[in-house]
């Protein structure tokens, strides 16, 4: 039994009727007309720059133009209008004097600053009075200036203290980056970044972490560094080290303890070099002495041996008058 020939005949369209219908689904398409756009040149504003916000696709049998600030077309946020019939401009209450509005719609505004950060909606009437609105967008960033890196522990100890360096003021739409001896960050336990990384943590300072530091804020419209930054890192082997104050301490305290021993020892000396033993006074000129009391070594005797032990070699040589106070002698 043969199978029906209608369900075939629906399962093998011919190729050529596929290719026909895929043609004119490919190159047919409604007819539509170009839609009003706002382009911002440049689309990253500089504070202080001049800002254009461009219309495009503008219908060419318009009545007029007008710019509002704001996303919403109102009489009190108007900029300024323009009528192409008399080339006549009339500014409304937003107006600050550094806006301008040209014949084919476009709206200047000069040095603009931060506060110039938001939306602006154009109205266009055609000549059969409808209209077209549509909105552009401006942000304008700060020009950033030198960040500076501050400290909250301007003299660490090593193995001790914890340093966080901050880069310069917080502002907004700013990215950070840090540089440590002019290379990018290490991996390291002991460094650690904020979320934001403005912030750099040294966890456990040592000596090797005095930089300098260089930090980095960035922008969409600037880029700007700051001066090199380095850690007064205190140190110490086996102890603490000694501050200043310590120091000169011991030293005030070595100086108390000496300088009283040096005193003395120059009096003993004085007193050793030109007071010698009045033995010697006594005897001089009269070796051996008068009186002897046994005999010593190779014929000397017991005194002068005493005597000879007890007068140093180098004494004065001294005048000793019973009748007279005692002089010195230098003649002789």
């Amino acid at each position: 039994m043969e199978p029906p020939s209608g369900p075939a005949s629906r399962r093998h369209v011919p190729w050529s009727r596929l290719l026909l219908a895929v043609s004119l689904l490919t190159f047919w398409t409604p007819p539509t007309t170009a839609q009003l756009t706002i382009e911002t040149v440049p689309p990253l504003a500089a504070e202080g720059s001049d800002v254009f916000l461009v219309a495009h696709n503008v219908t060419k049998i318009s009545l007029g133009y007008a710019w509002h600030r704001g996303e919403r077309v109102e009489n009190i946020k108007l900029i300024a209008s323009y009528r192409v019939d008399n080339d006549a401009t009339i500014y409304g209450p937003v107006y600050s004097g550094r806006e301008a509005l040209y014949p084919n719609g476009t709206l200047l505004i000069q040095s603009v600053t931060q506060k110039d950060t938001g939306s602006y909606t154009l109205l266009v009437t055609k000549k059969d009075l409808q209209t077209e609105i549509q909105t552009g967008h401006l942000h304008v960033y700060p020009v950033l200036p030198s960040p500076v890196i501050t400290s909250n522990n301007s003299n660490p100890w090593e193995h001790e203290d914890t340093v966080v360096l901050t880069c310069g003021a917080e502002t907004q739409n700013t990215s950070y980056m840090w540089w440590i001896n002019s290379q990018s960050l290490p991996k390291s336990t002991r460094l650690e970044l904020s979320k934001d990384k403005r912030t750099l943590t040294v966890v456990a300072v040592t000596r090797n972490d005095t930089g300098p530091y260089v930090c980095e804020a960035r922008n969409p419209v600037s880029v700007s560094r700051s001066d090199p930054f380095t850690l007064d890192v205190l140190w110490q082997e086996n102890s603490r080290a000694l501050g200043v104050g310590a120091i000169t301490g011991i030293v005030i305290g070595v100086l108390l303890v000496l300088t009283p021993l040096a005193v003395l020892g120059y009096f003993i000396f004085l007193h050793r070099f030109f007071f010698p033993n009045p033995g010697c006074l006594h005897n001089r000129g009269k070796w051996p002495p008068a009186s002897t009391s046994g005999r010593g070594p190779s014929g000397s005797s017991v005194s002068q041996l005493k005597v000879a032990q007890s007068c140093p070699a180098f004494v004065i040589p001294w005048t000793v008058d019973r009748q007279a106070p005692l002089s010195m002698d230098f003649s002789r």
